[in-house]
């Protein structure tokens, strides 16, 4: 509340007096319980910690950030920067964190502040506990690997300002060197023997050919014209003088620095002495169960986690059978991709939104753009995954779609409502409405953020039935959910098999047998299993902690139990580790 000092002479000498006492008083409250409070020396550490963190990296400040000057902070260098294996400085400061943490006094912090204080304790401690097993770290891999996700980042790249295209430019220049980092990295893999397989870096080096295949109609060439012509502050010549720099840049720093790293990469073949998961590397073990916590944000023991899968899997494939006994022609109409309408992607979001209504808090009217993977990158990425914005704007939401990955009806409707509504698109927008603390934004927890969309996709299959003119059609999709968690089940189990107790390809084809998959399939997923691991898990284990929860809490609150009401206590609570949320949901 502004005060403003008032024109009239004729004013009590009382009411000063009173006035005078309740500004003091007002004062010594907010000093009290504000500038001297823990919650506002843990704000200002927050704070100054996001800044650290949010400026050093250009591309992670970018997509954070869309209007620095606005947020009061400085741009970083327009550079990727480099990969380092020294890893000392980083364990240093990572327990100079955490003692600053332990410094504060938990009880006097508001419950949002012991949340935020809880997720960074735990995120520090974890990062500790990755220990000398740092050279197991890959950030290559065919699908999942930086030099994949690098050209869609970079052709994302938004332009607010000006700046923005500069910085653009230089960070297009500066992959070169970031690249030699990675060599100089994959090197020292090479020479403590824990180099990619043949097979791995075959896939890699073939994802790299395929975005320089072509220079000279490159898909960054048609996207940073039609955004340069978006932007609309340049005259047609500027426009033209920029598009030519940007080319130039391309065949020179970019195209060199991708046949770069290839040839880089093949000069180290042979040298990768495993084919098979992180339990056949020394200390693969110990770091599996690092991804475990760091990626999926799940700190059980591997053996309670395959359990509660093989429950889940035993419960799952008992239900499958009752209904095809009960309704043997159930699969066939599954199996019919026109029982279920052709439908735009914008009808799909368009109907989302009006039918998760009553299961999901309301949310205001989130704008958004869907596109489509250019078709030189359709063979390596994701069949589907969503941008998030700067969270100084909350905009653009973009949603990226793989055309080979979503040709069935059905499956392109279940993979808008994980990417879209109640998916990504919605937790996010949603979180962001709760204006949290802005480190929130930077260290998050996948096993949420995937098992979160794996989650409410299951609840879409049943939005679904209502498109589908059969007497059957909840039935139907109940089915094609059920199919989809036993696959999601069978590749998690797989993932700790190969990763965890070291299966070879005979026993993981022979796992996978006794499910039908075939040989050649059996292959396919053992390999990518072996070159992401956890990844499987932070999407499926993740959905089994919602589901847990919601039964736990419907146990809890009976007839009371509303499944809306749930949903915003979870989505209130933010992206954080499954052991913080559990905690968090016991104080509500």
């Amino acid at each position: 509340m502004a005060f403003k000092i008032s024109d009239h002479k004729k004013i009590l000498r009382t009411a000063i007096f009173f006035c005078l006492i309740f500004l003091l008083g007002i004062s010594i409250g907010h000093f009290s319980n504000h500038v001297f409070s823990e919650n506002a020396k843990f704000e200002k550490f927050t704070k100054e910690l996001f800044e650290k963190e949010v400026t050093g990296n250009a591309l992670t400040f970018h997509y954070s950030i869309a209007h620095p000057d606005k947020a009061g902070l400085k741009r970083p260098k327009a550079v990727l920067g480099t990969i380092s294996a020294e890893t000392e400085k980083n364990r240093t400061l990572c327990q100079h964190y955490e003692q600053k943490l332990r410094d504060f006094s938990y009880s006097k912090l508001s419950a949002e502040n012991q949340l935020t204080l809880d997720t960074l304790l735990l995120y520090f401690h974890t990062q500790l506990s990755l220990e000398d097993n740092y050279l197991l770290e890959e950030m290559l891999s065919p699908s999942l690997g930086i030099q994949a996700q690098l050209p869609v980042l970079l052709a994302e790249y938004a332009f607010y300002e000006d700046q923005d295209i500069s910085d653009y430019l230089n960070l297009l220049a500066s992959i070169g060197p970031y690249f030699d980092s990675i060599l100089d990295f994959q090197k020292k893999k090479s020479e403590a023997g824990l180099f990619m397989s043949d097979d791995t870096l075959q896939r890699v080096c073939s994802q790299c050919a395929a975005f320089i295949k072509n220079p000279d109609s490159n898909y960054m060439l048609e996207i940073f014209h039609q955004k340069l012509k978006d932007y609309g502050k340049f005259s047609k010549k500027e426009q033209e003088k920029l598009q030519a720099a940007h080319k130039k840049i391309l065949l020179n720093s970019v195209i060199p620095a991708y046949q770069k790293l290839i040839d880089g990469l093949m000069s180290l073949k042979g040298t990768g002495k495993n084919s098979q998961g992180l339990a056949h590397f020394p200390g693969g073990q110990d770091y599996y169960c690092y991804l475990l916590k760091s990626q999926v944000g799940t700190y059980d023991p591997v053996e309670k986690i395959k359990q509660r899968l093989i429950a889940q899997l035993m419960k799952d494939t008992k239900t499958i059978q009752l209904m095809l006994k009960e309704q043997p022609s159930l699969a066939s109409k599954l199996m019919d991709n026109t029982i279920f309408p052709a439908m735009t992607p914008k009808e799909i979001m368009e109907s989302l939104q009006k039918k998760i209504a009553p299961d999901f808090p309301p949310l205001p009217r989130v704008s958004y753009d869907i596109r489509y993977v250019h078709k030189s990158l359709e063979k390596y990425l994701s069949p589907a995954f969503y941008l998030t914005p700067p969270m100084d704007t909350n905009n653009p939401n973009i949603i990226y779609i793989n055309r080979s990955g979503n040709d069935r009806n059905l499956d392109l409707f279940t993979t808008l409502s994980h990417e879209g509504f109640p998916g990504h698109l919605y937790q996010t927008t949603f979180f962001a409405e709760q204006h949290p603390d802005p480190i929130r934004c930077l260290i998050d927890s996948g096993g949420y953020i995937e098992g979160w969309a794996t989650y409410v996709e299951s609840l879409a299959y049943d939005y679904a039935s209502s498109f589908i003119k059969d007497d059957a059609a909840k039935d139907i999709t109940a089915l094609a959910w059920l199919n989809r968690s036993v696959n999601l089940n069978i590749c998690s189990l797989l993932d700790i098999g190969i990763h965890y107790h070291g299966w070879n390809k005979e026993q993981a084809a022979s796992f996978l047998q006794i499910f039908g998959i075939s040989s050649e399939t059996a292959a396919d997923i053992f390999q990518y299993i072996v070159e992401t691991p956890a990844n499987y898990l932070k999407y499926y284990w993740g959905y089994l902690n919602f589901l847990d929860l919601r039964t736990a809490q419907q146990e809890k609150c009976g007839e009371k139990f509303n499944l809306s009401e749930f949903h915003k206590q979870i989505l209130t609570a933010g992206p954080v580790p499954f052991p913080v949320l559990k905690k968090h949901l016991q104080k509500e």
